[in-house]
């Protein structure tokens, strides 16, 4: 590689940071029938572009990767190319005349951290090419290892609701609409999503944060306030899984779940 090259290299990953951004977040699970449950932690999401990944500088790189295999679709793939084959699936794309055309795709969600990642919940905001949101894909984790992608056409304030179609917890089955709040990140974080069943909320799950500029200095510091977030995250579901066992709320039988990149 020449030197003009890694110049031209070292800026591309320079502006991919610039663009992107840190949110501190705090997340909240409420669980109300039929045992209530309730616990806090917090995090931190980043908040990108699909097109301009961050790389960190050699040093700080363990800290924040990122890798198409995390997400939704072909792992040899790209993330944008990933996400408009999925919105292709649900009848939005070029053959239908609805497509992106090239527009925006922001993303908030985790990043690997020493090789570790774990992604209860990543958002794609997706916008035409004037720069109107279009819709917003919602990619679920379980900690199976398996992952499902929900389409939203929100409205104005980010609302929209969708019926459940995918097992999460060994104490809920997949009955029941989510109603979801996903507003596109600003200078605060306010994501919502609420389990409705038969007149009644037994799950709530939010996450709040506040934006800060993706400088090394505010990574470093987001990694050393909660230090291996991903396995946090994870470790923190499992321990309340147990407790909830512990407390004899029945386990659900887990059904057959179908990927979605079987049926791409």
């Amino acid at each position: 590689m020449s030197a003009q090259d890694s110049i031209r290299r070292a800026a591309t990953h320079s502006t991919a940071i610039d663009r992107a951004a840190v949110y501190r977040t705090v997340i909240s699970h409420v669980r109300r029938t039929p045992l209530r449950n309730a616990f806090t932690y917090r995090s931190y999401s980043w908040y990108v572009d699909v097109d301009h990944l961050p790389q960190l500088p050699r040093l700080l790189r363990p800290l924040a990767g990122f890798r198409v295999e995390d997400h939704l679709g072909d792992p040899d793939g790209t993330l944008r190319g990933n996400v408009e084959r999925y919105l292709a699936t649900q009848g939005i794309g070029p053959a239908q005349g609805n497509g992106l055309d090239g527009g925006r795709i922001t993303m908030l969600a985790s990043a690997r951290v020493l090789g570790h990642v774990f992604n209860p919940l990543s958002v794609f905001w997706c916008h035409d090419a004037a720069g109107e949101l279009r819709c917003v894909v919602v990619e679920v984790h379980n900690t199976y290892g398996e992952r499902h992608c929900y389409l939203l056409e929100t409205d104005g304030a980010g609302r929209a609701s969708v019926p459940k179609a995918f097992y999460v917890s060994p104490f809920n089955d997949v009955d029941g609409e989510y109603r979801m709040k996903l507003p596109e990140p600003g200078e605060r974080l306010a994501v919502s999503i609420v389990l409705e069943r038969e007149g009644q909320q037994p799950f709530i799950a939010t996450m709040d944060g506040v934006r800060r500029e993706a400088t090394l200095r505010n990574i470093a510091s987001a990694a050393l306030a909660v230090p291996l977030a991903p396995l946090r995250v994870a470790a923190q579901i499992r321990w309340q899984g147990i407790r909830l066992w512990a407390r004899r709320l029945p386990i659900i039988k887990k059904p057959h779940h179908r990927s979605q990149e079987a049926v791409q």
